[in-house]
């Protein structure tokens, strides 16, 4: 009894080289995937925004367009945001690039090129103002199942010093924006390390 003990884990141990073990898939351990997602609130404020990304190991690169509808952007400046106007996001394209620096905690860069409508409150006037913005960004992906995640996250949103006149004041942009962002999305496809 004891000598068939014996073989049998001696068995065991003699094909430990040809046994592989799988280990079990993990959202953030994968070669690539295709990733959509979405700015819900933008949608609460009657815009819309939408977002395709491919991760390839731990960087990824996303595409985006977004439009805010009557969100008031002014609220985020930082330096010098005016109570005597509204600033809204019109329909502008974003260019993301991210990396994965632990599981689904992602920093990224990006650049916007972004559209706002000015409105000054006291006359109701509104005026165009385009702007190039640039920033970093962190967020975390929280996958509910293997498909959808939810990403909440921060933006800091940098640009240069830009300006619009109006009848009776001068409009200037701040030059930084902080901004929560939470996104919703689903990986359509994704292929494991």
């Amino acid at each position: 009894m004891i000598a068939v003990v014996f073989v049998s884990s001696f068995s065991l141990f003699a094909q430990n080289d040809s046994v592989k073990i799988q280990s079990p898939a993990r959202s953030w351990n994968v070669k690539s995937a295709v990733e959509v997602e979405s700015l819900v609130p933008m949608f609460m404020t009657g815009g819309f925004h939408f977002g395709v990304g491919y991760r390839f190991d731990k960087f990824r690169v996303r595409v985006s367009v977004i439009n805010g509808g009557h969100y008031d952007a002014e609220q985020a400046g930082i330096n010098n945001s005016s109570a005597d106007f509204k600033r809204y996001y019109k329909t502008s394209p974003g260019l993301f690039f991210g990396y994965n620096v632990w599981r689904n905690l992602e920093v990224y860069s990006y650049l916007e090129l972004h559209t706002f409508e000015i409105e000054q409150k006291s006359t109701g006037i509104r005026k165009d103002l385009h702007s190039a913005d640039t920033g970093l960004g962190i967020s975390y992906q929280f996958f509910v199942g293997k498909v959808f995640y939810i990403q909440p996250g921060l933006h800091l949103y940098l640009r240069r010093d830009k300006s619009v006149d109006f009848e009776t004041a001068r409009y200037t942009i701040p030059s930084a924006d902080f901004s929560p962002v939470l996104r919703l999305g689903a990986r359509l496809w994704s292929k494991s390390k």
